[in-house]
């Protein structure tokens, strides 16, 4: 298996190369970004599986994850996150992602899913899409776009605008229209009250 595995988080990425080298057999490449991502895939590619992480500079969102599957010539690319929700998984897949990865799985069952992805089967941990299959989908998530649920993810973690604009790899100006627009959205008086809206309406 020829893998890229592109994360920002040093202890991250080293753990799960060495794991997927010793264990797995296979030929890692490491990036620590988008843009070094996809000079790898230019250069060396295209991988049998290409692993992102969701929150590195340059993704995005799910922006970066069209332009690597673009790259990657038609071949796997999944997506790794630590925190991301079960909404954010399904809306991964629905983009063409072959597969969702928590940080939180265990080193066999992360070998054992990207031995299924390389082999070019749809991946993601069943628990995860039970939850998220088990939860209806709020009238208030609807009226949202997949950014604004995002950055209302944000504060409701209790993130400043330029933490969360950090996160996304956005403008902290962007994020705050986002956060003007939520509020508009969602009747609140400001961002502490759009945080307890989206929570009592269990949309986090």
């Amino acid at each position: 298996m020829r893998i890229l595995l592109a994360d920002d988080h040093d202890m991250v990425r080293e753990t799960i190369s060495a794991y997927l080298s010793n264990e797995g057999g296979a030929e890692v490449s490491l990036a620590t970004d988008l843009s070094g991502a996809l000079d790898k895939i230019s250069a060396e590619g295209p991988y049998d599986l290409v692993l992102l992480d969701y929150q590195m500079p340059g993704m995005m969102g799910l922006d970066g994850l069209a332009t690597a599957l673009a790259a990657n010539g038609g071949k796997g690319v999944a997506i790794l996150s630590g925190s991301a929700p079960a909404n954010t998984a399904k809306a991964a897949l629905d983009a063409g992602a072959i597969g969702f990865i928590p940080k939180t799985m265990g080193a066999q069952s992360l070998l054992n899913a990207v031995r299924f992805m390389s082999a070019g089967e749809v991946y993601a941990p069943v628990d995860l899409m039970r939850a998220e299959s088990a939860t209806p989908t709020h009238p208030l998530a609807e009226r949202l776009s997949p950014r604004e649920l995002e950055v209302l993810n944000g504060l409701c973690r209790g993130l400043s605008n330029k933490e969360i604009a950090r996160e996304l790899d956005l403008q902290e100006v962007t994020i705050k229209l986002h956060v003007r627009t939520l509020c508009k959205k969602l009747d609140a008086k400001n961002r502490t009250q759009a945080a307890l809206t989206a929570k009592e309406a269990s949309l986090f």
